[in-house]
């Protein structure tokens, strides 16, 4: 299974707009599924490829936010059991 770049994504929709083949045919020829076409093109839809890259740092960075808060929320949890405990 070959990973495409969000910029080859981008290409890929694109060319599939400006051509006049049915998607079945478009998917076939460029050997993605129909059901990765259409999963793409809700994500990518519209975007240039500059966007397509934003996306992808933001997306990064959210991830990288998700699991900072995730670890502040242990340790507070640790924090609170250890002060309720009864010395």
């Amino acid at each position: 299974m070959k990973r495409y770049a969000d910029e080859e994504i981008v290409k890929l929709l694109r060319e599939a707009e400006t051509t006049e083949e049915p998607v079945t045919a478009f998917c076939r020829r460029t050997g993605i599924s129909e059901q990765t076409f259409y999963r793409w093109r809700a994500k990518y839809g519209g975007m240039d490829v500059s966007e397509a890259r934003r996306l992808k740092i933001l997306e990064a960075e959210n991830q990288k936010l998700k699991r900072m808060l995730a670890e502040a929320m242990l340790t507070n949890e640790g924090l609170k059991e250890l002060l309720a405990k009864k010395w």
